[in-house]
């Protein structure tokens, strides 16, 4: 129970009492679909393009940007949309989730089909590059209608700031199982299929049954809470919404914010440009077989999901910013350790993936344990709550980020010279100049992110004892609300 809320009151409103383990555990589920297809995309979309589609790398790396700025830009969009949504029967968000989910899977898997255009497809590539573009952009709208609405409930579920990071970690124990989910997957897939594009068709089509059964399980668990909420908020008689663009001057007003949104961003380029290069380092520099890649990234989320639930706890004693920077610190030794790896050292290659996991566990649960944080401040200073377009703004503003990082790491492997595969003919060698790329993609431009984010971090300004007195303000506007 809040600290700020009196018994009585907790017996009055549902709202205010703590979570029970099946309400997290739904809340959990419904990261685990999108984690899986994500997980997926992030370490092996890019490889795809160039090994198994034969798709140039600059190329390939422009479909991933393409993809990522229009996700970026649905983001808000659907955010704004989702705070307007009005169903007695699902609340705000959920009519998202149910009705997004079958769509959501069905374009994923498209994502992996190589469809023949012509009878010299290798000298026209082009057809293929529209097909995947077109593609990319469904499918991001439908990641985007199941995935934002479900980040926007957290703050709608729990008011409490300990028990958002309980829920938080729940969240990210799916996030990161589902992880783990498809990357054994791929371990399976790979050893028993051994042509590529099948191998692809396969792990997509499983990928896709599991995401959508755990988003249902998402939507008819927590609906009950959810639809608590909505009637309570209701009940508070909010005044008239602020047009749309008077709504983003407000949110970009809100400090706390900026700092959380590049806290996120630089956290998560650190990831997903290590996680996109690492099938290069594994199969071009270090020599191993790509049927190795799951086994080292397993490594690395298998760590961060164990100590998910150390993070949770410790942050509970010395606050999310301390977490951060112990987690933190780690990754970049690891993360510049790379860069200096050689051929042959397996072992250490495996250590420093452990390291990166106990960072990469802090990059999940910190930021996004935060963000509610803000939302409530905006509601201090404005009467309203808004945490579509919060939420919105926060993944567009990372997502742009991360394109233009996937479209520099695919262009800088192919002015470096990096071969794509042709199909039905062994990997080609690379040459020197295209293995530099892939290890400075690996090693030294994440740690240089993951520096920035902790110097944001540094200077984040909401503290428990600061929110706590939020919550005491906006529980006295509540009451004044009732009188």
């Amino acid at each position: 129970m809040n600290d700020y809320v009196a018994d009585g009151d907790a017996q009055r409103d549902p709202l205010s009492q703590k979570l029970d383990f099946k309400t997290k555990l739904a809340y959990g589920a419904g990261d685990f679909g999108p984690a899986i297809t994500a997980n997926i995309s992030v370490f092996f979309l890019l490889i795809f393009f160039t090994n198994v589609a034969g798709i140039p790398a600059g190329l390939a790396g422009s479909i991933l940007m393409i993809g990522k700025i229009w996700d970026g830009v649905n983001d808000p969009v659907i955010g704004f949309l989702s705070d307007k949504t009005k169903s007695r029967r699902w609340g705000r968000r959920l009519p998202w989730m149910f009705y997004g989910a079958i769509p959501f899977g069905i374009f994923f898997w498209l994502q992996w089909t190589v469809p023949q255009f012509s009878a010299n497809q290798s000298e026209n590539i082009w057809p293929l590059f529209w097909y995947y573009v077109a593609i990319g952009i469904v499918s991001q709208s439908f990641y985007t209608v199941v995935n934002l609405p479900y980040t926007a409930m957290t703050p709608e579920l729990t008011q409490d700031y300990d028990e958002r990071t309980s829920l938080n970690s729940f969240r990210f124990t799916f996030s990161i199982g589902g992880s783990l989910l498809s990357l054994i997957l791929t371990k399976i897939v790979f050893d028993n299929i051994h042509n590529p594009q099948q191998r692809y068709l396969v792990l997509a089509a499983i990928c896709t049954v599991i995401s959508i059964l755990a988003l249902y399980w998402c939507v008819f668990g927590v609906r009950d809470r959810i639809l608590a909420f909505e009637s309570k908020r209701i009940q508070a008689e909010e005044p008239a919404s602020l047009p749309f663009f008077e709504q983003l001057k407000i949110v970009f007003s809100n400090r706390p914010f900026l700092f959380v949104i590049g806290i996120y961003l630089f956290s998560w380029l650190g990831v997903q440009i290590t996680a996109s290069i690492i099938p290069y380092f594994v199969v071009y520099y270090m020599g191993l077989k790509e049927s190795d890649v799951p086994t080292l990234v397993i490594a690395v989320q298998g760590t961060a999901l164990l100590m998910l639930f150390v993070w949770g706890a410790l942050s509970k004693k010395i606050g999310k910013k301390v977490v951060y920077f112990l987690g933190m610190s780690l990754w970049i030794v690891a993360a510049a350790g790379l860069f200096f790896l050689q051929p042959g050292q397996i072992v250490l290659m495996y250590v420093m993936a452990v390291m990166a996991g106990i960072g990469v566990s802090t990059a999940y649960l910190i930021p996004w344990s935060m963000i509610p944080d803000v939302i409530e401040l905006d509601e201090l200073q404005t009467g309203q709550r808004r945490e579509g377009i919060f939420y919105g703004f926060m993944v567009l503003l990372q997502k742009f980020g991360l394109a233009f990082g996937l479209f520099l790491v695919g262009n800088a492997l192919q002015v470096a010279g990096f071969k794509e595969s042709v199909a039905g003919r062994p990997l080609p060698m690379q040459p020197e100049s295209a293995l530099f790329a892939i290890r400075v993609a690996v090693g030294p431009i994440p740690t240089v992110c993951l520096i920035f984010g902790l110097i944001l971090t540094y200077f984040y300004p909401i503290t428990r004892e600061m929110h706590a007195e939020i919550m005491l303000k906006l529980k006295e506007r509540q009451e004044k609300r009732e009188s």
